[in-house]
């Protein structure tokens, strides 16, 4: 979003585009209403949406660890659980899903279901860990939640004397699948883009904001460090290292394959062909 929020392209793109906030889930709701024209929606949209387009080269995505999406649940007593030691998982029988991100929900429900081969239910719940924790056997924590509570992992186990695993969701997706998780792109109502000159100019402009805002991580990492209870160099790791943005040929096969797999178990309806603008 660098252009759209920073001179000098700002004014010019306000005279193309209004931009409205809110959360993933609502940018889908409203494409799929006609509020929307152009939104940044979780993946899991394309498959339940018609006639969307997907804006191709800007992806959020992560083809290692994401950090910002996150299954957590107690060590197994005995055992000394991290990451990359899933020990007790398959003792998991209720998950507390914070459900702002359909697509989350849904890489997961694939995880348990495909690859992991345990049976579980999920209880909806706002992200709060101890509370989720109180009342399930795991927790999924999604963006800043989980990052906060990566940062307090030793802190909270010195408070409380309990050892939690926590599980990187995109690691463990691409551990499974070999793929990139991704978890969001521009997605377009194809009616509003009803010329090839306006194709081309939201091609470019989205392009462009994309890589203005790879040049000035700096920035970024200034503006954002006020509002995250993080160190500035975990928001920088998170910008340059944990995010992939641009969505390539690899990133591209991931989708599908998600696609394919969600209607496999029944997370959700058979997505139709991916259709670039």
């Amino acid at each position: 979003m660098w252009d759209f929020e920073h001179p000098p392209l700002r004014d010019e793109l306000a005279t193309r585009y209004a931009i409205r906030e809110m959360p993933p889930a609502l940018c889908a709701e409203q494409l799929a209403t006609g509020e929307a024209d152009i939104g940044l929606v979780p993946i899991a949209a394309y498959a339940t949406i018609p006639d969307l387009a997907i804006i191709p080269g800007c992806t959020i995505a992560s083809k290692g660890t994401i950090r910002s999406l996150l299954l957590i649940y107690r060590e197994v007593a005995g055992d000394r659980a991290f990451q990359d030691d899933r020990a007790g998982l398959d003792l998991i029988r209720t998950v507390a899903a914070d459900t702002s991100s359909r697509a989350t929900f849904a890489y997961v429900q694939i995880l348990f279901k495909k690859f992991w081969k345990i049976p579980v239910s999920f209880a909806p719940h706002p992200p709060n860990l101890d509370a989720m924790l109180a009342s399930c056997d795991a927790a999924i924590l999604i963006g800043d939640p989980a990052l906060i509570a990566l940062e307090d992992r030793e802190a909270r186990e010195q408070r409380t004397g309990e050892r939690l695993c926590y599980v990187d969701l995109a690691h463990a997706w691409r551990e499974a699948t070999g793929l990139p998780w991704i978890s969001a792109f521009w997605a377009v109502r194809t009616a509003a883009v009803s010329t090839m000159e306006v194709r081309r100019q939201v091609r470019a402009d989205f392009l462009a904001s994309r890589n203005h805002g790879l040049g000035h991580v700096e920035e970024l990492v200034t503006e954002w460090a006020p509002k995250i209870a993080v160190p500035r160099h975990v928001i920088r790791t998170y910008l340059t290292e944990n995010i992939h943005y641009v969505l390539d040929e690899e990133c591209l096969a991931a989708i599908e394959e998600f696609y394919r797999l969600a209607a496999e178990c029944g997370v959700l309806p058979q997505a139709p062909a991916l259709s670039l603008l």
